[in-house]
């Protein structure tokens, strides 16, 4: 990111710089042609979030460290965006919580594959981190997908009890949810069918996110999930402040 020349007194300089993340992600062949489309989509509602982590996205970042931290199989899913945005935050949660992290995505080609892992390697050795990397050799399926996102490994999201899914689609987050896994959801989008169906869902900015779980989880303190936690409660509170920062 050395030739990212915007001033931080800038009031759009995290923007800028997760735009920045993206172009250098995009010259490396490690995102889809779709990639900038889903970006700005995210980001328009985070302009209603105030660009801010509003109380119950907080809530729900703590709520799914707690299952992050009491499952017997955990892993963090990761698709070209979530590497390109948050990848060394994600990986250095993943190092924290002793969990692996598994590449998952849609448009696969050796190329962009070979791109992606070359990147989380790079991000493992520079900041010497105990953390494997899943998804070069799919050796599963989930059931009710068809098509590149039913591949998984065993090891990882096929066998894992808690999976944290940033920027996820619909269709798969559904069928996690069906396997009887533990979904944790980054979306910022309260509306969306992942948002609606996931476990816990955080209405928040990935980065932002990434580094509330990694402070909380350096907190070394061992959270328990709640059992009367309120998923659709937590995605209402996010749409009455939306609603709330459009009529003020």
């Amino acid at each position: 990111m050395s030739d990212f020349a915007a001033d931080k007194s800038h009031p759009r300089y995290q923007s800028l710089l997760m735009r920045h993340r993206l172009e250098m992600a995009a010259k490396a062949g490690m995102l889809a042609d779709s990639a900038l489309i889903a970006h700005g989509r995210g980001e328009a509602y985070d302009y209603l979030l105030g660009e801010k982590t509003i109380p119950s996205a907080h809530d729900a970042t703590m709520e799914a460290l707690a299952h992050l931290q009491n499952a017997n199989s955990a892993v963090i899913s990761l698709n070209g965006n979530t590497i390109a945005l948050a990848g060394t935050e994600l990986m250095q949660l993943a190092s924290h919580l002793n969990i692996p992290v598994e590449v998952n995505i849609f448009y696969r080609t050796p190329e962009r594959m070979s791109a992606l892992l070359s990147h989380l390697y790079k991000i493992k050795n520079d900041n010497d981190l105990d953390v494997e990397i899943l998804g070069e050799n799919p050796d599963a399926k989930i059931p009710g997908l068809e098509g590149p996102r039913a591949n998984c490994c065993e090891k990882g999201i096929y066998d894992s009890d808690v999976i944290l899914v940033p920027l996820e689609d619909g269709d798969r987050c559904e069928a996690l949810v069906a396997m009887g896994k533990t979904v944790l959801v980054i979306d910022l989008n309260p509306l969306s069918r992942s948002a609606r169906m996931g476990s816990v869902t955080i209405v928040d900015e990935l980065l932002r996110v990434a580094n509330n779980l990694l402070t909380g989880a350096m907190q070394e303190i061992i959270r328990t999930p709640r059992p009367n936690y309120d998923n659709n409660q937590h995605l209402q509170a996010a749409i009455d402040h939306i609603t709330s920062t459009l009529s003020s």
